[in-house]
């Protein structure tokens, strides 16, 4: 495959990333109104359709990868996907919006669960490697996390203990009566059912080029593929991301980024890297190791810290910013 021009995967890299991205959308959207249409609760849809959807495009890849032989490229590109959702896009939110807000319910049970589950990933993968029993554990804290937000003894409760995304959904639908005045006899549309399968290809074309891509374009330049994961894949996957971001900042609805990268983040350490590994052992190469492994845990540390004081100003968000652009310089060896 590398021996097609470097331009030719370039191109392929830039193609397959869009459609890997374009696809999870439709996937997700059409599955959302599908699960309504079918009588799930609101409530549930959001904690698993609109809550771990998110993660789709990380996801998906990463099979691939792990298919292909490339099991390294799992763990770096959750690593690099937290690092660029919390140095760059809360970086960008926090100058574009001057500030950011954080409420309770995010100090609560957010910040928290994001700590947790930080540790608990650089714990199973200090060893180079995670395996079976260490995804199971990886899946379990967040089942738990799951069993938590389901159980509450009603839905104000439950709807405390989601993300700021999935609670908007919630209240949208719980006071808009959804069941009450249409539920069960709505039909599923052939047009979401059409999208559903159209985001489920794209999802698919776009996971397997993105990955081909990768290799050959590791193999043309003489760097790892997750040097590429790490970087390039985190970045384009995080666009979507990034924009919807500032436009939130904005327009001043902080729980609209915070609760969107908290989510994605807790699932890309638990889910993205938990259910890859139950199929085979994920290892760590050396640059997720020594530089991907501390930049996150200094990073979500960090967050966490400044987060905690309620507010999120724009020096802290060009600090961000800052180490950014000083990560991706390290890691491509600029300097």
């Amino acid at each position: 495959m590398s021996d097609m021009s470097p331009l030719f995967w370039i191109l392929i890299f830039i193609i397959s990333l869009v459609a890997l991205v374009k696809g999870a959308d439709w996937f997700l959207e059409s599955a959302e109104k599908i699960g309504l249409t079918l009588g799930m609760s609101p409530f549930l849809v959001g904690v698993l359709i609109v809550g771990l959807g998110t993660s789709f495009p990380e996801l998906v890849s990463g099979f691939f990868a792990l298919f292909k032989g490339v099991n390294e490229f799992v763990i770096a590109n959750a690593v690099g996907s937290n690092i660029t959702n919390i140095l760059l896009v809360i970086g960008v939110a926090a100058v574009a919006g001057k500030h950011l807000l954080i409420t309770k319910d995010l100090i609560d049970l957010d910040l928290p669960l994001l700590g947790i589950s930080t540790l608990m990933f650089l714990g199973v993968a200090w060893d180079g490697k995670v395996v079976l029993a260490e995804s199971l554990l990886l899946l379990a804290i967040y089942a738990i996390y799951l069993w938590y937000a389901l159980s509450g003894d009603d839905h104000e409760k439950s709807e405390r203990a989601l993300p700021a995304k999935v609670k908007r959904r919630w209240k949208v639908f719980h006071l808009g009566g959804f069941f009450e005045s249409q539920g069960k006899a709505n039909k599923i549309k052939l047009k979401d059912l059409a999208f559903l399968l159209a985001g489920g290809l794209l999802l698919f074309i776009g996971a397997k080029y993105l990955v081909d891509s990768v290799i050959s374009l590791s193999e043309i330049f003489a760097i790892a593929p997750t040097v590429i994961a790490i970087g390039a894949v985190a970045l384009g996957t995080s666009l979507p991301e990034l924009i919807v971001s500032i436009k939130a900042a904005l327009q001043k609805k902080s729980d609209v980024v915070l609760g969107n990268i908290l989510g994605s983040n807790v699932f890309n350490l638990l889910g993205v890297v938990g259910i890859p590994g139950l199929f085979g052992t994920l290892y760590i190469d050396s640059v997720t190791f020594y530089l991907g492994l501390p930049v996150l845990l200094a990073s979500t540390f960090m967050f966490v810290i400044v987060a905690s004081s309620k507010r999120i100003h724009i020096w802290e968000g060009a600090m961000f910013l800052i180490l950014y652009i000083f990560f991706i310089g390290k890691l491509f060896s600029l300097f």
